[in-house]
């Protein structure tokens, strides 16, 4: 029995972008979703042979298996993808270069301080649209509050208060509000926007020594600079990390940097159907009942990205491995294409609806902020499984020909692997198109 060891390192990489970020509580979500696939490859490589090994075979009873166990509609597919590999690549590279480019327009804003994420009924709904009807602005909702110096706190906030974008300014003189020399003043602005935050900001450093500005909106900037300034870093070290992962496990180039590429781009997918759906309420209105919501939770991008980039990764190794065993036995690309995917594809399809429909339940939940991380996990899975791996994978590998199984045998002593025997053969029959 032969047990794939590669599960911890495949599925951590991406939680490593959550480990090294400097904000706590995505550090934590990062160590305990390292803790499952830790625990699961134990538990595979000790108890699961002892099981196998002793009642494995009562434990298949009554399965009658056959030599054929691929599934017929999957082959009929993969081959209809092998035929019309050019337009299975172009319609998917479409629909995905469409998506991924309504995510450059995304606005990342704050999870708590943004009242459209409230929850479409109770009493903080109500007492948000007597507010909203009042015509003060929803800015009263996330004060910016800054603590100031006792003498220089009423000249603050009335300087303060004379700044475009802002409602007005208080400097309370309750004692609960002052703390020794330093009292706490407060600005309202209307609607929550980053330039007036940059307003008060610098008018408050700028008016003497000694002035801390915070608050939600602050600290929501605070955040995005914190964790998406070093953002491109994270996305390059963790690509890097796959790829030698994958390339290991695929005794090739091309496929492992395909993979990566094709992952990056089905996140940023995914990122551009959150922007449509939410931030712009194309279909937020009419499945929800709830507007578009203007920003998405600063978090979430980060965390759909650590999500979904280690579930792409396996559903990249489930199929690809199977492919590559295929291309081994008969040396043909496209046959490998089509018994790979007629063998993998009921499986990872399978896999990705039990999640989508989990995701689906969870987007019934009545809090907006839910169904907006429900609507990125699950369409990011759907796009996953589908225009990635069931339509771009097999055309792409198809298109590459005998390229996806180049492995030089430098890059293999690097990766401490033996080059594969095909390797030579192919790259002597390589012309100026790639061979199937």
């Amino acid at each position: 029995m032969v047990t794939n060891t590669t599960d911890v390192p495949r599925r951590a990489v991406g939680l490593l972008a959550l480990m090294v970020v400097p904000v706590p509580f995505l550090r934590s979500l990062g160590y305990g979703g390292m803790l499952i696939p830790v625990v699961s490859v134990a538990v595979t490589v000790t108890q699961l042979p002892v099981i196998l090994a002793t009642i494995g075979p009562r434990l298949d009873w009554p399965h009658r298996r056959t030599d054929e166990r691929a599934s017929r509609a999957w082959t009929a597919w993969a081959s209809l993808v092998v035929r019309r590999r050019w337009a299975a690549a172009a319609a998917s590279i479409i629909v995905l270069g469409l998506l991924a480019g309504a995510a450059t327009s995304l606005t990342l804003g704050p999870a708590n301080g943004n009242p459209d994420v409230l929850s479409q009924g109770g009493t903080a709904r109500t007492g948000l649209t007597a507010l909203e009807r009042s015509g003060i602005g929803s800015g009263a909702l996330t004060p910016i509050e800054i603590l100031a110096p006792r003498g220089d706190a009423p000249g603050l906030a009335h300087a303060l208060g004379d700044l475009p974008g802002v409602q007005g300014a208080t400097a309370p003189q309750a004692p609960a509000w002052h703390r020794g020399t330093t009292v706490v003043v407060d600005v309202f602005i209307r609607d929550n926007s980053a330039a007036a935050l940059a307003s008060v900001r610098n008018a408050a450093h700028a008016f003497g020594p000694g002035i801390a500005v915070g608050g939600i909106d602050a600290q929501n900037s605070d955040f995005i600079s914190a964790v998406y300034g070093s953002f491109p870093l994270v996305i390059a070290v963790i690509a890097v990390l796959g790829f030698l992962l994958l390339a290991r496990a695929f005794r090739s180039l091309l496929l492992p940097a395909k993979a990566v590429a094709l992952n990056v781009l089905s996140i940023a997918a995914a990122g551009g159907a959150l922007v449509l759906i939410w931030q712009k309420g194309y279909g937020s209105n009419d499945v929800w009942g709830i507007p578009a919501i203007g920003s998405i939770p600063s978090w979430l991008p980060f965390i759909v990205f650590a999500f979904l980039f280690g579930l792409s990764m396996d559903y990249e190794v489930f199929i690809l491995t199977r492919i590559r065993e295929e291309y081994d036995a008969t040396g043909s690309t496209d046959t490998a294409i089509v018994r790979g995917i007629g063998r993998t594809g009921r499986l990872v399809t399978s896999a990705a609806l039990i999640l989508f429909l989990g995701f689906v339940s969870m987007s019934t939940a009545p809090g907006t902020l839910i169904k907006v991380m429900a609507t990125g996990f699950g369409i990011g899975i759907i796009l996953d499984a589908t225009v990635i791996r069931a339509l771009l994978v097999p055309a792409a590998v198809s298109l590459f020909g005998s390229w996806n199984w180049i492995l030089p045998a430098a890059a293999a002593r690097v990766l401490r692997i033996p080059a594969p025997h095909a390797a030579a053969g192919a790259a002597r029959q390589l012309g100026p198109a790639p061979r199937r």
